[in-house]
């Protein structure tokens, strides 16, 4: 979708904010609030410390309901907890800094983790790691995204760079949104998306 210069493309955000709102409260009716109390405690700590440590990494994995049986997690927790934290730190400056726009600093910012093993391919657990290091400007992206992004026709590709451009089609959304979008972050966009996609994908 391109940006909304005529009235179809105003039309077609509309319809996409229509979804929003409805897959928002079915999100929030849904889901218990204490089901993030996991990501929060991980976000916490890492606005203390400004990294993210192993543990930091296998909670967000638990939390996203991802498998940790894959060699990739072996080869994660051999390495020591400083080379993670090293990288990790990295990883969060790119993604606060407010110098530049979001998308950028989000492609900044996966770009870093492709450092560490479990982070080289998709974007599912390193989009969750980036939202925590930075909760109010980043979002999560994963296959029931993929999947309500799909049926809107919303165009994200597999192209290198995914989490960046993910990051500014929800900047497109929310410039777009009009009174509907106010008070709305980036993380209540995916949310929304993730609930809407329920039907695409059985697994986050």
């Amino acid at each position: 979708m391109e940006a909304a210069a005529g009235g179809e493309s105003a039309a077609a955000y509309g319809r996409v904010w229509d979804m929003l709102v409805q897959a928002r409260a079915g999100y929030l009716a849904g889901v218990s609030p204490y089901y993030d109390e996991l990501f929060d405690e991980v976000a916490q700590r890492a606005r203390r410390s400004g990294s993210l440590g192993k543990g930091d990494i296998a909670a967000l994995t638990v939390w996203k309901r991802l498998t940790a049986q894959a060699p990739w997690a072996a080869e994660l927790m051999g390495l020591p907890e400083a080379e993670v934290r090293a990288v990790t730190g990295r990883a969060v400056a790119a993604v606060r800094d407010t110098g530049v726009p979001r998308g950028e600093a989000a492609r900044a910012g996966r770009r870093v983790l492709l450092e560490l093993p479990g982070f080289r391919t998709g974007d599912a657990l390193a989009s969750a790691v980036l939202t925590a290091a930075a909760p109010g400007r980043m979002a999560v992206y994963d296959r029931r995204v993929q999947g309500a992004l799909d049926a809107v026709g919303l165009t994200l590709t597999a192209a290198p760079g995914r989490y960046g451009r993910y990051l500014g089609l929800l900047d497109d959304l929310l410039r777009h949104g009009g009174a509907r979008a106010e008070g709305w972050t980036a993380r209540d966009v995916d949310t929304a998306l993730y609930w809407a996609g329920g039907a695409s994908a059985q697994q986050p």
